[in-house]
């Protein structure tokens, strides 16, 4: 959920390392990630499949919303043209041993000029549980700040949505304030919700993924609105 930026001068340019690199799989964690195929019958309805999922039409609500298999190879095939600009990474959450899809978590909005962008993530209903969301979006962080050569990374979260503000800030992403109004509600385009604001600067020390799993230290915020975690 980043800011409006000023428009910058073709005089800005922008460093060589911030190219995406051919065919990236950042790897960590028990994942590999790699780029989605929308040429692939099995990513396509995996696609299908996690956005079409209750729980992420509760906390998101896409541009457009796929109905069937033609209209999420559609919305995956506009994902890669993204990523073929570089405005954009989206990467397939896989099991590193068993090759299984897991999820998603993608590097977004990419301001090469700022070395900002915004990362979002969501994981099939099957892989809940595993802590897949909290070890994608570390291995995905590393990734943007290293290879890609960002500085600063946003996540923003419907308000409420407590498991990802404690995923934000187990892996590095304090909370930093509350956009009003900064989403759609859910399932409408027409009315608005509250969005909390994470981020996490490449200076920032690595984070301790805390490997027993009780999200001690999280420091979720309470925020009017917020539900108790």
């Amino acid at each position: 959920m980043a800011p409006t930026h000023e428009h910058h001068s073709d005089s800005v340019r922008t460093p060589a390392s911030l190219a995406v690199p051919r065919n990236p799989e950042p790897h960590g964690h028990g994942l590999r990630l790699r780029l989605w195929d929308a040429g692939s019958d099995a990513d396509v309805a995996a696609w299908f499949r996690g956005r079409a999922d209750p729980d992420f039409r509760r906390w998101n609500t896409p541009l457009r919303i796929a109905a069937d298999l033609d209209g999420a190879r559609a919305s995956l095939r506009a994902q890669m043209q993204s990523a073929a600009d570089m405005s954009c990474v989206p990467f397939c959450v896989m099991d590193a041993a068993t090759g299984a899809t897991l999820g998603h978590v993608g590097v977004n909005a990419i301001d090469h000029a700022l070395r900002l962008a915004r990362v979002g993530y969501w994981v099939l209903p099957e892989a809940r549980g595993q802590r897949v969301a909290t070890r994608a979006l570390a291995v995905a962080a590393r990734w943007a700040f290293t290879d890609l050569g960002l500085h600063r990374l946003e996540l923003g979260h419907a308000l409420g949505h407590d498991a990802s503000c404690r995923i934000a800030q187990t892996c590095g992403f304090p909370y930093e304030g509350t956009l009003r109004d900064a989403m759609f509600a859910a399932g409408e385009h027409d009315a608005f919700r509250d969005v909390h604001l994470h981020a996490r600067l490449a200076t920032d020390p690595e984070p301790d993924l805390d490997p027993a799993g009780t999200g001690k230290g999280a420091g979720v915020p309470r925020t009017p609105g917020a539900s108790a975690s």
